[in-house]
């Protein structure tokens, strides 16, 4: 930035927070990324080049599974020797098995929650490092995405109505759109229950939109108020010495934030789990 030129608060927000094919490392230099082109089916273009965002997911995605396979041959190393596993692997072993338990079995139940154990912790340790990875110097949440939260939601969605009817089966799965109405005449209560299918139609699309609005909005605000803060620096610089009390200010509250952001990043990746087993418990035990 120039002497003197003003800055847009608004377009730095807005070019931080959104996603793009390059990766900033300001002043060291921009990685551009390559530009394929886009994929022809019938009149739909879907362009398949990688952005940042795009980057930044697979980059989880190790960062996940390295952390699990190194704890994992920790654990198999402790257990050979005989003892508790201790140290990093210890750690992580506790973490697994308190998600394991307390988020998706005490949940889903002790039948059904071992088999759907692993997506839920997929989704917790890959949201959380997402959300991490947005607090780091050039760094991007992708969980700051809405493609990237509605795809989540979208297997969540998966899991939970087509786990729903294999444990139901299809009539059992149509009683949840169709309910049975009790207390009522026959002809009452089937005109009760088709009157009550659009409404559980509509709830069963409003859990996965909540799953992404929630946590797209959570991660975005928070990134959105620290941005802003910086742009307060900018937009009282000119007031000499003034201006450097308003920075020292500007930077605690900043800190308070980032530390706060690190609480919700580990709150947002919890609660995106906890309510994916509650929607498939209840599934699972309708009717």
């Amino acid at each position: 930035m120039m002497q003197g030129q003003e800055v847009d608060i608004a377009e730095m927000i807005f070019h931080h927070t959104g996603d793009s094919h390059e990766l900033e490392f300001e002043p060291f230099g921009t990685i551009h990324l390559p530009a394929w082109q886009p994929v022809h089916i019938g009149s739909l273009s879907i362009d398949l080049s990688p952005t940042k965002y795009v980057v930044f997911a697979i980059l989880a995605a190790l960062i996940v599974y390295t952390m699990l396979k190194v704890a994992a041959v920790g654990i198999e190393r402790a257990r050979r020797a005989g003892k508790a596993p201790g140290g990093y692997a210890g750690a992580m072993e506790a973490f697994v098995i308190w998600v394991r338990e307390e988020v998706a079995i005490e949940n889903i139940g002790h039948e059904m929650g071992p088999r759907y154990a692993p997506l839920i912790m997929s989704f917790f340790f890959f949201i959380l490092i997402c959300n991490l990875l947005g607090l780091l110097p050039w760094g991007g949440s992708p969980t700051g995405n809405l493609a990237v939260t509605a795809a989540l939601a979208l297997i969540a969605f998966v899991a939970i109505e087509v786990g729903g009817m294999l444990k139901l089966g299809f009539r059992g799965y149509m009683g949840t759109i169709f309910p049975h109405i009790d207390g009522l005449p026959p002809v009452g209560a089937r005109i009760m229950s088709i009157g009550l299918a659009p409404i559980e139609v509509m709830s069963k699309l409003v859990k996965p939109f909540a799953l992404t609005v929630r946590l797209f909005g959570n991660m975005t605000a928070g990134h959105f108020v620290i941005l802003a803060l910086f742009g307060i620096v900018f937009l009282f610089g000119h007031l000499g010495v003034f201006s450097y009390g308003i920075g020292i200010v500007t930077v605690l509250v900043v800190v308070g934030v980032m530390l706060l952001e690190l609480l919700v990043a580990v709150l947002q990746a919890y609660v995106f789990a906890l309510l994916t087993a509650v929607f498939i418990g209840l599934m699972q035990h309708e009717h």
